[in-house]
């Protein structure tokens, strides 16, 4: 192949890496340094089922950024993008981690600076991420909602992207799809919301299931966990650290009012390809 050939065919081929987060799927690219790409219409194809890599819940996008380890950029299976991902920032710092960028990270996110530490165990890697401090718009008052039927009560809450709880009896004995279809269609959030709905199981243990705004279900939501463990720790008499139990496995989350919250979790590799622009 010719010099320019070679060029034309490294233009179309991105390197990429599948990776899960609590089985919060991704594909993940390194753009450093950066290039001119559409982003929206790369992460649809990438996170497509039919896809190079079997369907995924967003893209991310690790590019340069002065003064930190590198940038994130996430971007949701549909092409939006979201402000920040609790599951995809550790899966950006197990990627950097593992390429020598050290022990603990500063990640530059739309958010705001995201600081992580690699967590030392004996097996399975894990990292507590600072997500920043929790913001209730209603000051952690109930709302309400009128959907399939009935009225809910929930609670809003914000890391830089926009959440709502919904603690119910039962987190399995609902329609999630329809019910975040129905929060998502409330003029109260023109740019979309994540629903979370939660049993707490005990005084530092919840069950939770999430609906991600651009995605629809997912296996778990970092941010998520931090809103419904900072609601339950808010409203509810939760004690932190608290303990969240998602379809994709297990987080921790340390918050108190007035101070940054604190998640942690998994990060694993799953499969390395391409991608085509």
């Amino acid at each position: 192949m010719n010099p320019s050939g070679a060029a034309a065919r490294d233009a179309l081929e991105i390197a990429a890496l599948k990776m899960h987060g609590a089985h919060n799927t991704f594909v993940l690219i390194d753009e450093r340094p950066p290039r001119a790409r559409d982003y929206p219409a790369l992460a649809r194809a990438a996170c497509a089922p039919a896809g190079a890599f079997g369907g995924a819940d967003g893209l991310l996008v690790v590019g340069d950024a002065p003064g930190y380890a590198a940038s994130m950029r996430v971007y949701n299976a549909d092409g939006s993008e979201a402000e920040m991902c609790g599951n995809g920032v550790r899966c950006v710092v197990r990627y950097l981690h593992d390429r020598g960028a050290g022990e603990t990270l500063r990640i530059e996110t739309l958010a705001g600076p995201i600081v992580a530490d690699v967590v030392p165990t004996q097996s399975a890697f894990a990292a507590c991420v600072d997500i920043g401090p929790v913001r209730f718009p209603h000051d952690a008052r109930a709302q309400t909602l009128d959907a399939l039927g009935r009225t809910w009560t929930f609670h809003d809450a914000s890391l830089g992207n926009p959440h709502a709880v919904v603690f119910v009896d039962d987190v399995d004995a609902l329609d999630l799809a329809a019910l975040g279809a129905a929060f998502e269609a409330d003029a109260r959030f023109p740019h979309g919301t994540n629903v979370h709905v939660a049993t707490q199981s005990g005084p530092s243990d919840l069950r939770v299931r999430h609906y991600e705004r651009g995605v629809g279900l997912t296996q778990a939501c970092g941010t998520g966990a931090v809103a419904c463990a900072a609601v339950a720790v808010a409203v509810r008499g939760a004690a932190s650290p608290v303990t969240v139990r998602v379809p994709g496995g297990t987080l921790r989350v340390e918050w108190a009012p007035g101070a940054n919250a604190r998640l942690t979790g998994p990060a694993e590799p799953l499969a390395a390809g391409t991608l085509r622009a």
